[in-house]
């Protein structure tokens, strides 16, 4: 495969650049861009293109060539289109999706600075996607999970404090981990998380059963942890460190087996779309929990009502008289 141009690999690094602050972008979706838009640059390099001279003709033969093996450009040599084949076995519709999200991004970017004149992605629709409904648990399954620290130990006490909280605030992973103290207002009950690069705020309640477990952690078991240092992060390791993603989901895994709970019903976020779930289940209004949440767009929050439906057929089906078979 051809490298990118020079000038596309400047356009590109000024575009990431610019829209990874913009946007609050993680670093795991700005390496996504990067990944893909440098895949079209050099798909454009080996067809003797650039971004800002490529037409929506090319545009539909690269997502071709990504959904299979098509022979999209006749300069490509046989080795070239054996990389290609390659790279399309592994975009999938949603891969696809994302691809051509972030071209999409890329040329408007350089449409609203008036480098460019058209758009090659405005009349190219996206592959249809069918949205898989989140992994979530029963209120039953999570008052057995958050029953299952022990705690007559710091650990124990610990991992209470984080499952509570979790769920009583629909935290995400990366949020509760990054938690400092200083976020935490227990006067107010409620939590302060900063979202995302663009330095967005939102305000979460905590309830009383996380209240009184964070309490506990805070007296009991952090300041065994530290070992009598300072730290400003509020959830540790056994070490006295901050506690990672990878070390949560181990707590989060290890305590629902003890539960009973299966592995294949877990999932990194499971508490956090139990939240979710279990509020729209009690009639909360989807706003709320869009706001609970940190969706920017209503439409992600929106699957929560999906889940709840299911919930309801099942329920209807098992326990209605007519509801079924039997």
């Amino acid at each position: 495969m051809s490298h990118p141009s020079p000038a596309d690999l400047g356009r590109i690094d000024t575009f990431l650049d610019a829209t990874w602050l913009s946007d609050g972008w993680s670093q795991h979706t700005a390496s996504n861009y990067r990944r893909d838009l440098l895949q079209w640059a050099g798909w454009l390099a080996a067809c003797e293109r650039d971004s800002f001279t490529a037409t929506a003709e090319h545009l539909r033969d690269f997502l071709a060539t990504m959904a299979a093996n098509h022979e999209a450009c006749k300069s490509l040599s046989e080795p070239d289109k054996r990389k290609l084949a390659t790279m399309a076995r592994g975009k999938n519709p949603a891969s696809r999706a994302r691809l051509l999200s972030a071209l999409r991004r890329y040329y408007r970017y350089w449409l609203e600075l008036e480098q460019l004149a058209l758009d090659p992605t405005a009349e190219l629709e996206g592959p249809r996607l069918t949205r898989p409904l989140p992994k979530t648990l029963s209120e039953r399954e999570v008052e057995a999970i958050l029953a299952a620290p022990r705690p007559d130990t710091p650990l124990g006490v610990r991992d209470r404090a984080m499952l509570e909280l979790m769920y009583a605030s629909g935290l995400r992973v990366s949020e509760l981990v990054a938690l400092s103290l200083a976020a935490v207002n227990l006067n107010e009950g409620s939590i302060r998380i900063e979202q995302g690069k663009g330095n967005k705020t939102r305000l979460v309640p905590m309830g009383q059963p996380a209240q009184q477990a964070f309490r506990l952690y805070l007296a009991q078991a952090r300041p065994e942890l530290l070992g009598g240092r300072a730290h400003p992060i509020a959830f540790l390791n056994a070490h006295g460190e901050p506690m990672t993603r990878q070390g949560f989901w181990y707590i989060v895994k290890q305590h629902a087996l003890g539960a009973d709970i299966p592995a294949s019903r877990l999932s990194p976020h499971v508490l956090r779309h139990a939240f979710a779930t279990h509020l729209v289940n009690h009639g909360a209004d989807l706003r709320v929990v869009q706001l609970l949440l940190g969706h920017a767009d209503i439409t992600t929050t929106q699957i929560y009502t999906h889940v709840a439906k299911a919930r309801l057929a099942s329920l209807h089906a098992a326990h209605h008289p007519r509801g079924g078979s039997r």
